[in-house]
């Protein structure tokens, strides 16, 4: 049996696939087979993909028609053979001891459900921005819903791609559930969290890019109702209570196209301002080009000038 199923969805990822799927082979762990559904893409991805697995017998290449990326994980992890699921994002790195840290952890308890650690938040040319850490809560394996947290969790994953679970946990939990288009990671979470432990490690193991789009991609609200939904459904299931009508609002919950003033313009503002935060005289290229694309954001006009002063 496969120790690691790595699950990851993707969709016109061209650009930064090799790198991603480059990480995953550089593992020190090297017992696993990595599952990429090719969500209906129309750029290279597809001849990318064909590349690798010619080249390497752990890739496995699924193709769906356009769905999302909830169901491009439920059709990975169905098909998932690994005593372990580890999750990763297109465009995103895992450190080479990532599989290796992650898969000793859940073996050295068997309570634990879920793992996570630290991840260092990048921008599009994987500009250091900031490192997500634990709240602490977690450090060691404990259970995390909590009453008194705002989101329920004491601690939780650092991203979405930076967790690993057991296989079998996230079958007794019901797996990814179509009905959440977006936020499907948190719904998971409660559900893995009422069933098991969870442990975030300290070292920095995952790289998550951080894009203009990422940021500001239309689906903001989307995903904070369906946030609300996602905690709706746990309390149901805490007071014993069906969850038919939470879930049947989650479904109706869809994409829609963003008509958000200087949208794209803000998520320049966003890791321009990071990196000059940091000191990075990257950042005044970012600020600049948010000026050019949005010249009433007053915010990047401050910043730049503040940057070009320092």
């Amino acid at each position: 049996m496969t120790a690691i199923s790595v699950v990851m969805g993707v969709y016109n990822a061209a650009a930064t696939l090799a790198a991603t799927i480059d990480s995953l082979l550089a593992q020190t762990e090297p017992d696993f087979e990595c599952i990429v559904v090719d969500d209906g893409s129309t750029d290279a991805t597809a001849a990318i993909l064909a590349e690798y697995a010619a080249r390497d017998s752990r890739i496995r290449v699924i193709r769906q028609e356009n769905a999302g990326l909830t169901r491009a994980l439920i059709a990975g992890c169905t098909v998932a053979r690994g005593v372990y699921i580890a999750r990763q994002d297109a465009g995103d790195l895992s450190d080479p001891r990532r599989f290796e840290l992650q898969k000793r952890a859940l073996a050295a308890d068997t309570a634990i459900a879920f793992v996570s650690a630290a991840t260092q938040y990048a921008g599009p040319e994987l500009e250091p921005l900031y490192i997500l850490r634990s709240t602490g809560a977690a450090i060691a394996p404990a259970f995390v819903l909590s009453h008194d947290a705002r989101n329920r969790l004491a601690d939780g994953p650092t991203h979405h791609g930076s967790v690993m679970f057991r296989r079998d946990a996230y079958e007794r939990a019901g797996g990814y559930r179509p009905a959440f288009y977006y936020g499907q990671d948190f719904d998971l979470w409660y559900r893995l969290a009422e069933i098991g432990k969870f442990q975030i490690l300290g070292e920095v193991l995952y790289t998550a890019r951080i894009t203009p789009d990422s940021i500001t991609g239309g689906a903001r609200q989307q995903q904070e109702r369906l946030g609300r939904l996602s905690r709706a459904a746990l309390e149901a299931r805490e007071r014993g209570e069906p969850e038919d009508s939470i879930l049947q609002a989650a479904a109706r919950i869809r994409p829609v196209r963003s008509r958000a003033w200087c949208r794209e313009a803000r998520g320049l503002y966003f890791i321009g301002e990071a990196l000059r935060r940091n000191g990075d005289r990257r950042g005044r290229k970012y600020l600049r080009i948010a000026i050019a694309r949005c010249p009433l954001l007053l915010p990047a006009w401050v910043r730049l000038i503040q940057a070009l002063l320092s």
